[in-house]
């Protein structure tokens, strides 16, 4: 299957197949993409749905959420985990506001200039919310791109699209550097290979692989007989060999850990609008050291800000 072809057959099976999430419907805004897209950093889709649309009804517009202090913005952020983002969208929303008259700018380079956006969610929203011509690689695009074309059980390329000589050579005599790009970058250039030139049918093969990626070419068990490009599937060709590559450091556990006292610390700052005593903290976990160590580094996060000796409440902002 040709560069053409794939991204047709991806996009047609996406058609028929998407699953009806908000931020995919027609006059879906801009600032409403945006907020998905923080909200869907490692959350599942079915929990952010709920608290998305709680978000956009309060704060329908970037200017809204700058209008209220970031404490407010980590309390609504509720369950939804890493709470630094809902600090790091509300710096983004005064940024906006500031710089861009409260309307979320289009230029990726603009975007990836406020606070918590990176190269994927710039991207994302330059693509999906205004129908710019970009690729879009995320860990979902990456393993069907591995396993597809590059016939690799995970991202971890060792036989990519275009090896490191020839990357070398056409950077050099391309592009005028001495090297190569980095990994990231060579993945925006694999998608690059693949994207239709109309910015419509870009942006529909960028969500139709990132969609494939999610639902049936999964991490453990991808489905296979229902992929709509099993045929010329590499991976599938050579009989699914077992990823070899370096793997990703074990989480560790939940249980017991700093991020759990962390939680509980923020889950009670945020079920009230008055201070909370240490004397409140201390009934929450018995170890006292990583007790300390938690509200500690939730204070120097800016998550949480001392009042007074003793008293502590979500950040201001």
């Amino acid at each position: 299957m040709n560069a053409t072809a794939l991204p047709h057959a991806i996009t047609e099976w996406y058609g028929e197949n998407a699953r009806d999430l908000p931020w995919r419907r027609e006059g879906f805004s801009a600032w409403g993409t945006l907020v998905s897209e923080f909200m869907l950093q490692q959350t599942p889709v079915s929990r952010v749905i709920p608290r998305l649309a709680e978000w956009l009804d309060r704060w329908p517009t970037p200017a809204d959420l700058a209008s209220v202090p970031s404490g407010e913005a980590v309390r609504a952020w509720a369950s939804l985990g890493y709470p630094r983002r809902a600090l790091w969208l509300h710096a983004a929303a005064v940024q906006i506001t500031e710089r861009h008259g409260g309307i979320v700018p289009e230029d990726v380079d603009d975007l990836l200039a406020l606070t918590g956006i990176g190269d994927y969610t710039a991207r994302a929203v330059a693509a999906f919310a205004f129908g710019l011509r970009h690729p879009v690689v995320d860990t979902n695009v990456r393993r069907v791109i591995a396993r597809a074309i590059d016939g690799n059980a995970a991202y971890g390329r060792r036989h990519p699209v275009v090896d490191t000589n020839t990357r070398r050579v056409i950077a050099r005599a391309v592009t005028g550097q001495a090297e190569p790009a980095p990994p990231h970058r060579r993945d925006l250039d694999d998608m690059e290979l693949l994207l239709p030139a109309d910015p419509v049918e870009a942006a529909e093969f960028n969500a139709g692989i990132m969609e494939l990626g999610a639902v049936v070419c999964t991490s453990r068990s991808p489905r296979c007989d229902a992929c709509p490009i099993r045929d010329v599937c590499a991976w599938r060709a050579a009989g699914y060999p077992q990823y070899d590559g370096p793997r990703k450091a074990v989480q560790k556990k939940f249980e017991g850990s700093d991020r759990q006292v962390r939680g509980l610390i923020m889950a009670e700052l945020r079920a009230t609008h008055h201070p909370v005593t240490s004397g409140e903290i201390e009934g929450l976990w018995a170890d006292p050291v990583q007790r300390d160590r938690a509200l500690a580094g939730l204070v120097s996060d800016g998550l949480a800000v001392t009042i007074a000796p003793g008293l502590y409440a979500l950040s201001h902002g």
